[in-house]
């Protein structure tokens, strides 16, 4: 499958990563390693020994060190071997990839790219345990399919209405109405107004009101999305332009999403939900998880029977709709930065060969 590299992929909640407690964990097929040293510092590296190739998540903390528990070799933060039991002499091969790691936002992000392009100021701005605003809760999931596919799902919430009907108790509204899609950098927004409705089953207003929805789906596949209710006719008054969200009067929530290839035919989804505290508890929190709970649950259950349907059907073309437009701009994005990655890796290539 095609993924751009050179960006931020999830790699687990922070509140996971225990201290000295090597993680293991493989990104777009490629085995790493991460740990916090007894200073709180994130690394991460290749997971595999350079000498007989034994995973290094099996490996001790010792500092900002890693040592692997096969044959002792003792690995710096940065990938080199800088102990060698029993033999003073340590080849300048002696090294493992080191991956550019950041904390933020609670979660742990790796650069899969170029390391002397990691850019920290690229991590897409989630909304973390660390912010007072709101009060949220975790989890992932893992799938037996492809990331793509979850990328497609969350791009595209047409499927509300059919797929969550007995979760979230989505109307017809979703697959009848077209939200506004704007393309961004990194990403595209996804915007829509469900006007002078009484919400979603599982949480009716007593009153119509204006729903308002609007998220960023940014690279290499992060969703983030805040939600509010507003009086009936906001959305007439603002010519359907986003509101201003201190003026919600009900449901104003934020959540986030990340989708991590693992292999080819497997991914990790992340998420993370909560009300506004002016707006919510931990009650109320806890009650919502548990309904999005079983709408996730319908997602992964529609996506891998969908990724069983293509691993056994002849390669064919998707017969897009309206609907798509989303899904068609955020992968043409990704293919054209894909595609511009390639091209500088063969130059790269080219030059070191010329010289």
């Amino acid at each position: 499958m095609t993924y751009v590299r050179n960006a931020w992929y999830v790699a687990g909640w922070e509140q996971d990563l225990a201290p000295e407690k090597p993680f293991a964990l493989t990104i777009l097929g490629e085995r790493i390693v991460i740990w916090r040293s007894a200073s709180g510092a994130v690394h991460a590296l290749e997971d595999k020994c350079v000498h007989r190739f034994a995973p290094l998540s099996l490996g001790r903390c010792e500092g900002a060190h890693l040592r692997c528990l096969y044959h002792g070799l003792l690995f710096d933060a940065g990938g080199r071997v800088v102990d060698i039991p029993g033999q003073d002499l340590i080849p300048a091969r002696a090294r493992v990839r080191a991956y550019p790691v950041e904390v933020r936002h609670s979660w742990v992000w790796v650069w899969m790219g170029d390391a002397a392009a990691a850019d920290p100021a690229l991590i897409p701005p989630a909304v973390g345990f660390d912010d007072p605003d709101y009060i949220l809760c975790c989890g992932f999931l893992d799938y037996q399919a492809e990331a793509r596919l979850i990328n497609d799902n969350l791009l595209d919430f047409s499927h509300l209405t059919y797929v969550h009907a007995n979760s979230f108790g989505a109307g017809p509204e979703f697959a009848a109405s077209q939200p506004r899609i704007t393309p961004l950098a990194r990403g595209v927004r996804v915007e829509r107004w469900l006007e002078n409705t009484y919400g979603a089953s599982n949480r009716k207003s007593d009153v119509p009101i204006d729903a308002w929805s609007t998220y960023d789906f940014l690279l290499p596949g992060v969703l983030l999305m805040w939600s509010a209710n507003y009086p009936a006719g906001t959305a007439r008054r603002l010519n359907h332009a986003a509101p201003r969200m201190e003026e919600a009067i009900a449901g104003l929530n934020f959540t986030s999403q990340a989708v991590t290839p693992l292999t080819d035919r497997t991914a990790r989804y992340f998420f993370s939900w909560g009300p506004h505290r002016n707006f919510g508890d931990a009650a109320m929190r806890d009650h919502m998880m548990g309904i999005a709970g079983k709408a996730f649950a319908e997602d992964k259950a529609m996506i891998e029977a969908q990724q069983r349907v293509i691993d056994t059907t002849p390669a064919q073309d998707v017969m897009p709709t309206a609907h798509d437009r989303g899904v068609t701009l955020f992968t043409r994005l990704v293919e054209k930065l894909a595609n511009a990655e390639t091209m500088e890796r063969r130059e790269a290539v080219a030059w070191r060969s010329s010289r």
